[in-house]
């Protein structure tokens, strides 16, 4: 599965797991430094729903729950 909305067009953007280490400077220390940066992804929820089309058929898609939410999609 892609997990991509059929709706928004939502899909996995990338980001980065930030480690850092060290005593902030806020609490006395010399400052926290970063020691390690890992790729992630940050998926969209998307859920298999059953959808009322524009010709009033139905069909199953992947949607996210946010266009759920918004009322994007009636379900059938």
């Amino acid at each position: 599965m892609a997990s991509i909305c059929q709706i928004t067009g939502k899909r996995p953007t990338t980001g980065s797991i930030i480690h850092r280490k060290g005593q902030s400077k806020k609490s006395g220390g010399i400052g926290t430094h970063v020691t390690k940066v890992n790729k992630r992804k940050f998926k969209p929820n998307v859920q298999r729903v059953k959808i009322v089309t524009e010709n009033g058929g139905t069909k199953r898609v992947w949607v996210s729950v946010k266009a759920i939410k918004a009322g994007k999609v009636t379900k059938a």
